[in-house]
């Protein structure tokens, strides 16, 4: 990758309490190193690289951004504060202004009607991954609500995007957004199977072998939050938790 368009997902990082131990979990896993960035901030901006290729990052979380760490996704976007007005007006959440990252990036974070936070970047120096949709890289982004509806409404007004119902995926109850007749990520509605669990966009890493990677992640200290499960026509995916409790997703495409 070279460059995004606007309204799609270009970039992801990881807020941890521990990123020295996280680095060598992740770095297992998905073929990883790191490379830090020093910032104006008290800690570095970690680039994780995968051949020399960027493809992620992480950083030590401040205190104010809670006890858990978590994966957090970002949506290209031309003028951050335009968006960040747009987001509220459509009913979302203004959770973190927008804040400069060096010359890297401008950021936020926005919280959609339906509880589910998402970042903005607009880009300066760091476009985004150079890596995406390939092994040791994000490869989807998923929005998982109690109200597709508002949803839906939401990030069409946001970024323009279309929803189409996938006939093939979960019996028809999958949700594809699209931008320009583009693929961008998906949607489905938390029931009562899913518990407590909390409106989130959840971000899926490309694997070679679920299974092993599933393997590796618990002898590493990782958990297992589902277990591996075949998608017919897409691949093999299961949810983890890092020894920290970030959730993340793996996906072994046609397996």
């Amino acid at each position: 990758m070279t460059a995004y368009e606007p309204g799609t997902f270009c970039w992801v990082d990881l807020a941890t309490n521990a990123p020295a131990a996280a680095k060598g979990f992740y770095g297992e896993i998905l073929g990883w190193s790191a490379a830090d960035v020093e910032t104006q901030y008290e800690v570095p901006y970690s680039l994780l690289l995968r051949d020399g290729q960027r493809a992620a990052a992480l950083y030590e979380m401040a205190p104010e951004q809670g006890a858990f760490p978590y994966w957090a996704a970002y949506v290209r976007v031309t003028d951050i504060e335009a968006s960040v007005r747009r987001a509220t007006e459509l009913g979302g959440r203004l959770v973190m202004p927008a804040v400069e990252l060096m010359d890297l990036a401008r950021m936020a974070y926005v919280q959609d009607p339906t509880g589910a936070v998402l970042g903005l970047w607009e880009p300066r120096t760091l476009f985004g991954a150079e890596l995406d949709n390939t092994e040791g890289a994000r490869s989807w982004c998923e929005l998982q609500t109690r109200d597709t509806s508002a949803a839906t409404r939401f990030y069409e007004g946001l970024f323009g995007w279309r929803t189409r119902t996938s006939r093939s995926l979960m019996d028809g109850r999958y949700t594809l957004f699209e931008q320009d007749g583009r693929e961008v990520g998906g949607m489905i509605e938390l029931d009562a199977e899913w518990g407590t669990m909390p409106p989130n966009w959840s971000i899926y890493f490309g694997v070679e072998d679920c299974d092993a990677a599933v393997a590796k992640a618990k002898q590493l200290g990782g958990s297992l939050v589902m277990d591996a499960q075949e998608v017919a026509g897409v691949g093999r995916f299961a949810f983890l938790a890092d020894p920290q409790g970030a959730i993340f997703a793996i996906i072994q495409f046609g397996h």
